[in-house]
C-alpha cells in the first residue's frame, strides 16, 4: 500500500487569456525551463487559429481539447503470472493532461514546420475532429473496448 497521494498544486492562469488550460499547455510545451519561449509558441499558435478560423481562439482551443479527451484507457494488471490489459475510466484531471500532452506531442512530430504553426494546425485538426490526436484517442478507446472481457480484474 502506498503511503500518501501527491497533492495537486494550484495552477496560476496565464496572463493573456486568464485560462488554466492555456497555462497548462504552456508548461507542457516548455523545454529546459524556457517559459517565455513556450508562451510565444502557444500564443503564436492561438493567433494563427484566430487568423485562419476567424473564431475566438480560446473557444477553438478548449473545444479541440474536449474533442481529444479519452474517456477510457487500458492499464496493465498482473494476475497469477499473466498480464491483462484492463479497461478503466479516466479521471477528469488525467483526461485533460493526456489530451494536452497528445496534442503537443503530435505537433512536435510534425516535421518541417515551426512549432507554433504545427501546434496551431494540430489544434485546428482536433477542433475539426480529424488528425493524429483524434486517431490516438480512437485507438485508446478501441483497445479498451477490445479488452472489455478483462473488466472484472479492475480494482
Amino acid at each position: 500500500m502506498r503511503r500518501h497521494k501527491a497533492e495537486k498544486r494550484e495552477l496560476t492562469p496565464d496572463v493573456k487569456y486568464n485560462s488554466e488550460m492555456v497555462s497548462m499547455t504552456i508548461n507542457i510545451v516548455m523545454r529546459g525551463g524556457k517559459k517565455s519561449t513556450a508562451q510565444k509558441i502557444v500564443y503564436g499558435a492561438l493567433d494563427i487559429i484566430k487568423e485562419k478560423k476567424g473564431l475566438d481562439p480560446l473557444e477553438v482551443f478548449l473545444q479541440a481539447l474536449e474533442n481529444t479527451k479519452p474517456r477510457l484507457e487500458v492499464k496493465s494488471r498482473r494476475v497469477g503470472g499473466a498480464t491483462y490489459q484492463v479497461p478503466v475510466e479516466v479521471s477528469p484531471a488525467r483526461q485533460t493532461a493526456l489530451s494536452i500532452r497528445w496534442v503537443v506531442d503530435a505537433a512536435r512530430g510534425r516535421k518541417g514546420r515551426a512549432m507554433l504553426s504545427a501546434l496551431a494546425a494540430e489544434l485546428m485538426d482536433a477542433y475539426d475532429e480529424t488528425g493524429s490526436v483524434i486517431k490516438k484517442k480512437d485507438d485508446t478507446h478501441r483497445m479498451a473496448q477490445a479488452n472489455k472481457a478483462f473488466a472484472h480484474y479492475r480494482w
